[in-house]
C-alpha cells in the first residue's frame, strides 16, 4: 500500500527548520527511511541511529547539525528562538502554524534541549481529547515550518516500521534559507 500527500513547508514562518527539512529532502536523506513512531497521535521519522548521532552529519562522522526551536508567533515581526512560549513568558499568544489539524509538521528534538532538533520529523495526529481547542501543549513548545494540504487521510494508515519511498520537492524549494 502506498500512502501519497502533498505538504505545504512555510519558510517564511520558520525559515531555519523549513529550510533544514527541504535540504535533507533535496539531499535524499529520509528516502528508504523507516517510520520510527506511529502511535496514533505522532508519525515520526528522520533517525539515522545511533551510530550516527541520530541526526544529520554533514560531514560523514563529523558533529550533527543542530536546529533550534523555532517559533513563530501571530502579531510579532520576529520569530522566537530558543525558547518555548512558556520559557518567554509569552503564554497564550497565538503560534502562525497551530498543532490543529492531521498532518502539521514539526522538528522533533530532545524534549527538555530546545536546541537539538536535527532531522527528525513528525507529523501531528489532531485528537480532539488529547489536544482540545485552546489547550494544545504542542503550540509553542514544538516549532511547526507545514502542513499536509494533500492526502492527510492516509496518515492515519501509516505504521511504525513502514517505509518512506520518496519525498520530493514539487515547488519553491529555491525560495527557502538554507542551513549550511
Amino acid at each position: 500500500n502506498e500512502a501519497k500527500f502533498k505538504l505545504t513547508v512555510d519558510g517564511w514562518s520558520s525559515p531555519l527548520s523549513a529550510g533544514d527539512f527541504v535540504d535533507l529532502v533535496q539531499r535524499g536523506f529520509y528516502d528508504g527511511m523507516p517510520i520510527q513512531r506511529a502511535d496514533g497521535f505522532i508519525i515520526q521519522t528522520g533517525d539515522p541511529g545511533p551510530e550516527k548521532g541520530g541526526g544529520f552529519q554533514p560531514t560523514p562522522g563529523g558533529p550533527v547539525r543542530l536546529i533550534p526551536l523555532e517559533v513563530g508567533i501571530r502579531g510579532r515581526p520576529e520569530t522566537l528562538y530558543g525558547e518555548t512560549v512558556d520559557e518567554a513568558r509569552l503564554v497564550g499568544k497565538e503560534v502562525k502554524i497551530p498543532f490543529q489539524a492531521d498532518g502539521t509538521v514539526a522538528l522533533a528534538r530532545r524534549e527538555f534541549d530546545n536546541d537539538t532538533a536535527s532531522s527528525q520529523v513528525f507529523f501531528f495526529l489532531f485528537e480532539s481529547d488529547m489536544t482540545p481547542a485552546g489547550k494544545n501543549l504542542f503550540d509553542g513548545r514544538y516549532g511547526s515550518f507545514g502542513y499536509v494540504t494533500e492526502g492527510a487521510a492516509f496518515l492515519r494508515k501509516i505504521k511504525q516500521g513502514d517505509i518512506v519511498e520518496s519525498v520530493k520537492v514539487i515547488s519553491g524549494g529555491e525560495n527557502l534559507k538554507q542551513p549550511s
